[in-house]
């Protein structure tokens, strides 16, 4: 897995998020880079964890679609050495 990268924008969306979370359950105010750096430090220790479970997750789904698949295929099978 690539180190995670986030846009700009997307960084700045949830640093903005923590000083929120912050200020409105710990009524701590924080700045920017202080906001990023809690950002940086939560994505690096939680951030593997959130990659593997998405990935569980979307392989839970791919199988379940490929049995769907597979149970169709089935439903469109013949019989084979019938006469009749």
């Amino acid at each position: 897995m690539s180190d995670l990268e986030l846009s700009r924008d997307e960084r700045e969306a949830l640093t903005r998020q923590i000083q929120k979370i912050l200020a409105d359950e710990l009524d701590q105010d924080v700045g920017n880079m202080e906001a990023a750096v809690i950002l940086d430090a939560v994505a690096e220790a939680l951030g593997a964890a959130f990659y593997n479970k998405g990935l569980k997750d979307a392989g839970a789904l791919f199988a379940r679609r490929a049995d769907d698949i597979a149970d169709e295929l089935y439903a469109l099978e013949k019989p084979v050495g019938t006469r009749g």
